[in-house]
């Protein structure tokens, strides 16, 4: 069995695009987004169009519950920066029905039997956005392996899927592994390219591989400066850094 593993699109079409390209995600026996598809990129009707149409298995990140507040008429305390709260009101604003009800049937976290795809597979995958215990938890590669203990302690013979940190990893504690894809749409590390992860299941085996592919940033850039979206995000899509 095949998995492609998204996270963390944040609106970014263009990349998503070219994850799709790359892999030829048809091919793929399931697509699972572990949250934050909109907000901060310029494309979050096309990158929520995608899901829908790749029938991916997504769940909802902290961006996503902002967007769904402002859809329901509520207001969030944070984030207090001002251009971050502007990305937030566009992106409600642009929103389709079609897309905002994709977002509405979205749950908070995901417990899949992988038997119902492949009989021979006995493992439970779970996708949360942040860890099992609190969606807004960052988990990084450097994060204490105590703290992986913990979260493994409740989990037997399971896949755990996060992102929320932007970090990709894959840690394995005793039948337990842990992976974070990276970000599709957003990453941190001084490299704009997309991040993802792939798994391979058989009844025997597991594997995880993280991929970094390139994809046209210019096009986020343009679409950010049509929108008349604060020129940060645009720096921040070219340098692959978060300045805010």
């Amino acid at each position: 069995m095949d998995i492609l593993v998204l996270a963390d699109i944040h609106g970014n079409y263009p990349a998503l695009a070219a994850v799709d390209c790359f892999f030829q995600v048809k091919r793929f026996d399931l697509i699972i987004n572990c949250g934050d598809s909109t907000v901060y990129g310029p494309f979050p009707n096309e990158t929520l169009q995608w899901l829908k149409k790749r029938m991916a298995l997504s769940i909802l990140g902290n961006t996503d519950k902002k967007v769904i507040r402002l859809m329901k008429g509520k207001t969030f305390k944070k984030p207090k920066k001002e251009e971050k709260r502007i990305m937030y009101s566009w992106t409600k604003e642009a929103l389709t029905d079609e897309s905002k009800q994709y977002l509405l049937q979205c749950k908070k976290q995901l417990s899949i039997n992988l038997s119902r795809y492949e009989p021979r597979l006995k493992q439970k995958l779970f996708v949360f956005h942040g860890s099992p215990d609190d969606p807004d938890e960052f988990l990084f590669n450097d994060t204490p392996m105590s703290r992986f203990q913990q979260l493994a302690g409740k989990f037997t013979d399971a896949i755990i899927l996060v992102g929320h940190s932007h970090t990709p990893f894959h840690k394995t504690i005793s039948s337990t592994h842990f992976v974070n894809p990276g970000s599709v749409g957003r990453m941190f590390d001084g490299n704009p390219r997309a991040s993802c992860a792939t798994l391979h299941l058989t009844p025997d085996s597991f594997d995880v591989q993280h991929f970094r592919i390139p994809y046209p940033v210019q096009q986020v850039v343009e679409g950010i400066k049509k929108n008349n979206l604060p020129d940060i995000y645009a720096t921040m899509y070219i340098l692959g850094k978060k300045l805010n």
